[in-house]
């Protein structure tokens, strides 16, 4: 069984995907939090846990970790702190203790953060995380979905490596089971990719970037 570090366990994307990787048979997950009560809430649900904050030394988060998901993010409060920085240092961290894989949520736009009027830090911050992941060395998944909302997850998804149409959202379970699925060796190996809501079943887009070792 794999033990599967969770960064931004907390939030709501992050519990969505400790809920998705407690279902899984392969999987352990491991949730990072910044809180005793944090650490508290999850243990009461036999998850174990690791203290830490992005903004000081997380150095000992992946030590004894198989693979990563990085889901955090501050929302705008703390661009350079969390989403640039504190994902770098999860990279580092993680190439430290050999991790295995690191699966970033990023954003669509990402790749072309001066193109948008309203979020241009918030995606240079997911940009310059990405390109830092993507120079790493390490085994990596990026995955860039479009706006989230918390709809009821449908299981279905557009995928492409640059989507034609880049407009919509998705909702925020979906991007959990993605993210999840991502974690195996043969998809999106050292690749990137956009998804939002769409027709065709999770696990058959993520065929199309499924890579052969």
């Amino acid at each position: 069984m794999e033990k599967i570090l969770v960064v931004g366990a907390t939030g709501t994307t992050g519990n969505k995907v400790i809920n998705e990787l407690n279902n899984q048979d392969n999987f352990e997950p491991v949730a990072m939090v910044r809180k005793e009560e944090q650490q508290l809430k999850f243990q009461k649900q036999g998850i174990q846990t690791v203290l830490a904050d992005l903004s000081e030394d997380v150095t000992h988060v992946t030590k004894g970790i198989d693979k990563v998901i990085f889901a955090a993010g501050s929302k705008g409060k703390a661009l350079e702190t969390v989403d640039r920085k504190g994902a770098m240092k999860i990279v580092d961290a993680s190439k430290k203790h050999k991790v295995h894989k690191l699966v970033m949520l990023s954003s669509i736009g990402a790749d072309a953060p001066q193109q948008s009027d309203k979020l241009q830090d918030y995606l240079q911050a997911k940009n310059d995380a990405d390109e830092y992941l993507a120079n790493s060395g390490l085994d990596f998944t990026i995955v860039r979905p479009g706006t989230l909302n918390d709809e009821v997850p449908t299981g279905k998804i557009r995928l492409a490596t640059s989507l034609d149409n880049k407009k919509g959202s998705i909702p925020r379970g979906d991007v959990a089971k993605v993210l999840v699925q991502s974690l195996k060796d043969t998809i999106a190996r050292r690749e990137v990719f956009e998804i939002l809501n769409g027709e065709q079943q999770i696990d058959k887009a993520l065929d199309t970037v499924a890579s052969i070792r």
